[in-house]
């Protein structure tokens, strides 16, 4: 390890849910293709976190959510591999309003309903871990693609 402070990508995850259906988006841009993702981006510079949060479903979906109705269920410190890493905060929309639509059509193939029991196999690894603590164990920690033990730990 080199000692300096890390700089990883804070990215904001929102799990928005109809009854017993969460709403999915397929990727459509390089990272990605063609698998599956809770409405999510990086946080913007100088952006409060639930700000940022219930920013990214009304960019990707139309859905409008206010920040005071975002729950945070999970966090994800995430290595990337040679892209650094990523800090990922999974929040619940407790509340929203609108129909979600593809606002984003380039980078998102389509938006599709999922049950919490029959969810997509093809879902990004890095929000599949955060996804699957929102739902089994709320309010922990989990560090996703890292080795088991930091090879220059003390």
């Amino acid at each position: 390890m080199s000692g300096q402070p890390a700089h990883p990508v804070i990215d904001t995850h929102v799990l928005l849910r109809d009854g017993d259906k969460n709403l999915f988006s397929q990727r459509g841009g390089p990272y990605g293709h063609g698998r599956w993702h809770l409405p999510s981006g990086k946080l913007d510079e100088g952006e409060p976190l639930t700000v940022g949060a219930a920013r990214e479903p009304q960019e990707e979906t139309g859905i409008t959510v206010e920040p005071a109705h975002l729950r945070l269920m999970q966090v994800v410190h995430h290595q990337q591999g040679g892209d650094g890493e990523r800090i990922g905060f999974f929040f619940e929309a407790t509340e929203w309003e609108g129909e979600p639509v593809n606002r984003e059509p380039e980078k998102c193939l389509r938006l599709a309903w999922f049950t919490t029991h029959e969810m997509p196999e093809e879902i990004i690894e890095y929000p599949a871990a955060g996804l699957q603590g929102s739902l089994t164990s709320p309010g922990t920690l989990v560090e996703h693609n890292w080795e088991a033990e930091c090879p220059n730990s003390p």
